[in-house]
This record gives C-alpha cells, structure tokens and sequence, in this order.
C-alpha cells in the first residue's frame, strides 16, 4: 500500500533522512520510532505529500506523491494526515468540524452523522461537542483531531504521536482499540510515530526505528524483541538505540546521596 525507495532529505545544509526504504502493507499499522531529531516527523511529512523528497520516491497505492495533479488527488482522496499539533477554526464546534471533516472526504450525509455520534462517544467528548473549539482544553483538542481523521474512513491514516497531547485514559483506550479494529477487521493501513515503546507494542504490526536519519531495523515487534533478547519493546529498544543508558542509570544512581 505504501512504498518509500531511497528517500533522502534535507533542511537546508542539514541531511534529515538517508537512504530510507520500507513497504507498508495494507491492513498494516507501522510505527516510526527513535530518538529525538531523527527524522520520524519529517518522515510522515513527506509521507503525506507536503514535501517531496529531495531524493527519491513515495508511492501509496502504486501512484507517486507529488508526481501530477491528479495523481495527488486520488491519494488525498484515500489518505488523511493527522499532525502532532493540529489547527482547529475557533468559532467552530467540535461536531461541526467533524461534519466539515467527513464531507471533505465525501462521507455519505447520513453515515456521516452517526459516526460523529459514535465518535464522540466513544472519545467522551458528548457534553461539549456543541461548544467552540476555542474552549476545548488540550487533552479535548487531542481528541476532536482524532475523531476528525477517523470519521474521513479513509484507507490509510498518517498519524503523527497520536497517543500524546494530553490524551487521558479514556481517550488512549479508545484510540487503541480502534485503531486495532480498523486494522484487524476493516483492511485499513496505519503508519504513525510514537516515543512511548509500551503504546507501540500493543498496537503496531511492524516498527520502524529510526536513528540519525538511517532505518536501523524494520521488522515485526515479536522480531525486534527475540533479536534483541529481551521481553519488551522498551527493552529492545535501549539495547539498539541506547546501549549507554544503563551505564549511565547505574553511574547515576552509584553517585546518590542518601539523605
């Protein structure tokens, strides 16, 4: 569904991303992960079509970002980004947006209105879903940007930390457990970034961990973790990407002063 070939990138005199290649299947959910300033934002920008890469080719669905107008139409049409802090219009209500979301990507009228029901109540977003957005706290901003792309039903969502923003439990719980359904029983595909490893592990077929711009590993999570030795993700990931850390933790807490 998803095909990136030696994609390199840059910000001015600053490489980004190096040689980067991965497919992504459909009714696949993979997540890009790793340190800081590595690239995964910038990753799922170009992914989405606001950039093309300095180097290199994106194709969803056999047709190349970028390449003509209605190339470029036909992937919107089937693809909805979701970015880590998201504009909203002020004046708006968070129900009218969705409805403005839904019709954008050509929702029939009458599903799209009891998605939105649904969505705002699986998120418990009911008692201010007909209030502005203006007075939306940030935990309830996180949330109405979610409900926006999943009631698009398009067939791939990039969704960059989609798990952060102040999402509070109700909020993860759902995101998680749609996510998985879309997934698992609707064929849709899933790229998205996250820090949190133990988030990842529940919900992502494949990772991607990225480090300085390269691809370090893409494989499945099951995979990552036998390879590495270890029970868990988090585990796994110390090891690949920060195998100074313990030393460091030991280092530190060697030194502490007992009070």
């Amino acid at each position: 569904m998803i095909r990136v070939s030696d994609v390199f990138h840059h910000y001015g005199l600053r490489p980004v991303l190096h040689d980067v290649t991965f497919d992504v299947a459909a009714g696949q959910t993979l997540a890009i992960i790793g340190p800081n300033g590595t690239g995964k934002t910038t990753l799922l920008d170009l992914l989405a079509g606001l950039a093309s890469p300095t180097e290199g080719m994106i194709a969803i669905d056999g047709q190349v970002r970028r390449s003509t107008v209605e190339n470029e139409l036909a992937i919107r049409q089937k693809t909805v980004f979701l970015p880590a802090d998201s504009w909203f219009p002020a004046d708006l209500t968070g129900r009218d947006f969705l409805l403005g979301a839904g019709e954008s990507w050509g929702v029939p009228v009458r599903r799209l209105f009891e998605h939105a029901d649904r969505l705002l109540s699986v998120f418990q977003m009911n008692a201010i879903a007909d209030s502005a957005i203006s007075g939306y706290s940030t935990g309830q901003r996180k949330k109405i940007g979610l409900c926006s792309a999943l009631i698009t039903e398009a067939s791939i969502l990039l969704l960059d930390e989609p798990f952060s923003g102040g999402l509070d439990p109700a909020g993860l719980t759902a995101m998680k457990h749609i996510l998985k359904h879309l997934t698992e029983r609707q064929d849709r595909t899933v790229v998205l970034t996250s820090p949190v490893p133990e988030l990842v592990e529940e919900v992502a077929d494949e990772v991607l961990i990225l480090n300085e711009g390269t691809v370090l590993k893409h494989d499945t999570v099951e995979n990552i973790k036998a390879e590495a030795g270890v029970t868990t993700l988090d585990a796994a990931l110390r090891k690949l990407i920060f195998p100074e850390t313990e030393a460091e933790l030991h280092d530190y807490f060697s030194h502490e002063v007992t009070v």
